[in-house]
């Protein structure tokens, strides 16, 4: 059997992080769900988390996924043993043998940390990586119980400055420096794309799909807890380097970061729009699929990695067909034959389907 010509199921994962978890367990349907500190899914994911070693599991965050003939391995693993089935040649050339990006699900109980990611010469000049770390938000669901209502702190405010951020870093000033951004409230449906060196902050209560580069590379906004003077100084370098300083009005703010889907195709049996687009965002895209009756995926001539958002349904590919339902997870391989999705008992599915950097995203029509 050649498991490249059909989808993967993945192995549902949770990571442990942060408060947070219960709504990522309510969405793959275990209630009531607990804030367990494990509030992230990584999805489709070779990418090891920072701290793997120190939590015993050399192999943290990387996804398992279980292959038509049944076998279970890690999705590395099984891309490893034919890489152009799995991820195309065009993509080997591009990425070696790596995905190329990172998907996620992610619960925040409480507001994370201000914080920011390098660009790709940034992320090679100071943390000898390959990737940086451009990411997008795709909110999914929020917390009816919150302390407030779920928002984002996304970009930093007009006129803020180096000088300004870097005095309120020095006084510990954490207030101070959240201050110099902006913050937005957030609906279900809402989408933002993070540039590298923008300061943000996920608010508490906010459910979100994540697509990003393939890094776990986080830079903060505090000190260390111990170190002497020039390890410190070098820390703080580093650190207030990585954030870039183009702060602008609330509205102007909101038109670079906040993004509006784009129809690529629709019909009686519903609609595909592009959320986070290649013209937004360089190193990955993304589309949700809105579908009340059998329609075949847009293959793009690259891998995918699927979200079943909502939904029950058929997935058909060749002779095999797959149940799905809220929750799942799938990889596509590049090799996969022709998909279609179906609904079933006359309800609707919902899809989010994640691309790597270099695919093309054909209009209707076009």
């Amino acid at each position: 059997m050649n498991v490249y010509r059909y989808p993967w199921k993945l192995v549902p994962n949770k990571i442990v992080r942060y408060p947070g978890g219960r709504e990522l367990d309510r969405f793959r349907g275990i209630f009531p769900g607990a804030d367990d500190n494990r509030p992230e899914a990584w999805i489709g994911s070779d990418t090891r988390t920072i701290n793997a070693l120190e939590k015993g599991d050399p192999n943290d965050g990387c996804s398992e996924c279980i292959l038509p003939d049944g076998t279970r391995c890690y999705l590395f693993e099984a891309i490893e043993r034919d890489p152009e089935q799995a991820l195309g040649k065009t993509h080997v050339d591009q990425h070696g043998h790596r995905v190329g990006l990172l998907v996620k699900l992610l619960d925040a109980e409480l507001q994370l940390g201000l914080q920011t990611h390098p660009t790709r010469p940034y992320a090679k000049q100071h943390f000898n990586s390959d990737y940086g770390k451009e990411e997008s938000w795709y909110v999914i669901g929020k917390r009816d119980d919150s302390s407030e209502p779920p928002y984002v702190l996304l970009g930093f405010k007009e006129n803020v400055t180096r000088a300004q951020f870097e005095a309120a870093y020095d006084a510990g000033d954490i207030a101070s420096m959240e201050a110099c951004c902006h913050k937005i409230p957030v609906e279900v449906g809402d989408a933002f794309y993070i540039a590298a060196g923008a300061p943000h902050a996920i608010g508490c209560g906010c459910f979100i799909v994540e697509v990003q580069e393939p890094s776990d590379i986080t830079v903060g906004a505090r000190k260390l807890k111990e170190a002497g003077p020039e390890e410190q100084e070098a820390h703080k370098q580093r650190l207030l380097g990585c954030y870039i300083y183009n702060g602008s009005s609330y509205e102007e703010n909101l038109k670079r970061y906040r993004i509006e889907p784009q129809l690529i195709r629709s019909g009686g049996w519903g609609r595909e729009q592009i959320v986070i687009g290649p013209g937004t965002a360089e190193y990955f895209s993304f589309t949700r699929l809105d579908t009340s009756e059998k329609v075949p995926l847009t293959r793009t001539g690259a891998l995918q990695t699927v979200i079943v958002l909502g939904g029950e349904g058929r997935l058909t590919c060749a002779d095999q067909v797959v149940t799905i339902k809220q929750g799942d997870e799938l990889f596509i391989p590049y090799a996969a034959d022709d998909i279609s999705v179906e609904p079933v008992d006359g309800s609707s599915l919902s899809l989010i389907l994640c691309h790597p950097a270099h695919v093309r995203h054909q209009r209707q029509g076009e």
